[in-house]
């Protein structure tokens, strides 16, 4: 217990470290700091490069940036870059160096600018990038007539307030260029320039000009329909809901309680008909109670999430914030996941709870780890710096070992002492009634695309830029929007859930445990088609390395959701059932 106690408390010291910002303050001729982080193709985010894989100029003394956990899951490999800017010291067309290149690296730098490579640094922790070349190209011309320019003197605009940076521009001179379209020997003299200037902005503030454009009126008026959108389909929704729920079931309370009055050996019919079937334990219960566990916890840590980003945790390019909360939180939530689970397995009655712990332990992390191995593996051979080094892989697996799983183990042996009896308003016959037969429409795949389509379509305007986001150079910083969002999401899950149980069960049919969940999770589906239309008509993604890394990823994020919302629908479902059935005379 004291070593798991340690391990937490040194997760949260980690966790907190990473996520403060550092205020530095300098004299006049102090070096600011200056490392080069990644290179690559500016549509693929993916497929980045240490910035040395290309034949740049070496700085003298070679350093490398300690990095946090988050920073080497975002892929960052910070190392000296060779410009010295020291503060308050301009400089004129400084000579990097004079370098020869020949023609593999002519050959190198040509296939760069013909993929928009571009650049990333930072300058005390604040990040500039730009492209690395241009192409000249005329209308309708063969690309064998193209002509590939490399960029060779950069200028650097700094803005300083009293002794702290505040800002930093890098632009590249569209004169200085050299002609890389031949495979030929070439002599380039690299230079920069830095021109400092002082500006009355807070050094509280200096991240705020990230930020502005998704704040944009323009963005921040298609947010706002998105919202509205979102919620005339809630109340559309809710009105419908509200029609079938307080008329029809008001009605179907009245008959049954004047069929009891007048007829207790009258034939019962609908969704009472089945009140000794309905709370017959599910199949596969072991399988059922760990997603019901994973999909807590997944729920757990999405508003964990949600909370460090409304308070301004995740502000632009706080370097692998994100990848850190999600690592620490996923492992200290891990607890709740086997709470639930065992406890809910152990109210349907089940024995092997050991069993489930592990099925529990495994449901999301397994697919998610498979997913890991393969496309590592792809990045390792593409040379990425998505490839994760050796001694990352060794502190996730001892988080994993340290922390997950012994707090996945104590919530289990929590949730098994739990005595938490499994509440069923009637009793369960023997033997369960036959089904009846249903049209095709009733099937589960048909009820799981109507249970999705609606949720899809209350979040789909706000999907485009989270993808853009993800998937792209587009800073997303409105996070009130998308908790809105996130709630109208979990709202109509449980509503539309609902409504297709009821329907079920009026139809006679009492297996409505799987199909509750099903349908619940399936919104993760439709997120997952949503994939597909986005890379094919909205982005301009390419290649087989950042192909698998979105389609991988993207498929255990849905799957995440899957098992998120399918955890919501069957919940409120089950709210529902027993709501219904204790309103009646079921005996």
């Amino acid at each position: 217990m004291a070593g798991g106690g340690r391990s937490v408390g040194f997760l949260l010291l980690l966790c907190a470290a990473v996520l403060v910002r550092s205020d530095h303050t300098f004299k006049a001729g102090d070096p600011v700091p200056l490392y080069a982080n990644k290179v690559g193709p500016f549509h693929n985010p993916s497929e980045t490069y240490r910035y040395f894989d290309l034949p740049f100029c070496f700085p003298a003394h070679m350093k490398e940036k300690k990095e946090a956990l988050g920073e080497v899951l975002n892929g960052d490999r910070l190392v000296s870059a060779p410009y010295t800017l020291d503060f308050l010291q301009d400089k004129s067309s400084e000579v990097v160096c004079n370098k020869k290149l020949n023609k593999d690296e002519v050959a190198q730098f040509r296939s760069a600018v013909a993929k928009d490579y571009y650049f990333q640094m930072y300058f005390d922790d604040l990040p500039i990038w730009g492209f690395l070349g241009k192409v000249e190209k005329e209308e309708k011309s063969d690309p064998s007539e193209y002509k590939y320019y490399l960029f060779k003197h950069l200028h650097f605009e700094i803005f300083y307030n009293k002794d702290r940076v505040i800002e930093i521009n890098a632009r590249t001179d569209p004169n200085a260029l050299v002609d890389v379209t031949e495979d030929k020997e070439i002599n380039v003299e690299f230079m920069y320039s830095v021109k400092w200037k002082e500006t009355n902005t807070p050094f509280e503030n200096r991240m705020e000009k990230y930020s502005q454009s998704s704040s944009l009126p323009h963005h921040l008026e298609i947010h706002w329909f998105s919202i509205i959108n979102s919620c005339v389909t809630v109340l559309l929704l809710t009105g419908f809901l509200a029609t079938i729920l307080l008329r029809v079931l008001k009605n179907d309370f009245v008959k049954y309680a004047h069929d009891d009055e007048i007829a207790d050996d009258q034939e019962e019919t609908g969704w009472k008909y089945i009140h000794g079937d309905v709370f017959r334990y599910p199949k596969h219960k072991s399988l059922f109670a760990a997603a019901l566990g994973s999909g807590t916890q997944l729920f757990a840590l999405t508003v964990f999430i949600f909370v460090l980003a409304l308070v301004g945790v995740f502000y632009p390019y706080n370097r692998g914030a994100l990848f850190t909360a999600l690592v620490v939180i996923y492992s200290l939530t891990s607890g709740i996941a086997g709470y639930a689970s065992a406890s809910f397995y152990c109210q349907l009655e089940g024995t092997n709870w050991v069993r489930n712990l592990l099925l529990t332990g495994s449901l999301f992390c397994g697919p998610l780890f498979l997913a890991f191995c393969f496309l590592n593996t792809v990045a390792i051979a593409y040379h990425a710096t998505a490839a994760l080094p050796f001694g990352t892989i060794v502190v996730i697996f001892l988080i994993w070992a340290l922390v997950t799983s012994p707090l996945l183990l104590l919530g289990g042996i929590a949730g098994k002492n739990s005595k938490v009896e499994f509440h069923a308003p009637c009793r369960t016959t023997k033997y369960p009634r036959e089904i009846p037969t249903l049209p095709w429409y009733r099937g589960t795949l048909p009820q799981m695309a109507m249970a999705g389509f609606l949720p899809f379509s209350a979040i789909y305007i706000e999907l485009y830029y989270i993808f853009a986001s993800v998937w792209g150079h587009r800073i997303y910083t409105i996070y009130s929007i998308l908790f809105i969002v996130f709630i109208i999401l979990l709202i109509v899950t449980a509503f539309i859930t609902v409504a297709l149980t009821y329907f079920q069960l009026v139809a006679e049919d009492h297996e409505w445990w799987w199909r509750s969940f099903l349908c619940g999770g399936s919104t993760g589906i439709f997120i997952y088609s949503y994939c597909l239309y986005y890379y094919y008509a909205r982005s301009d993604m390419s290649g087989f390395m950042q192909t698998s890394f979105f389609f991988g990823y993207m498929a255990c994020i849905c799957y995440g959701f899957f098992l998120m919302l399918g955890t919501v629908g069957f919940r409120a479902a089950l709210l529902f059932v027993r709501h219904i059935y204790h309103s009646i005379k079921c005996e």
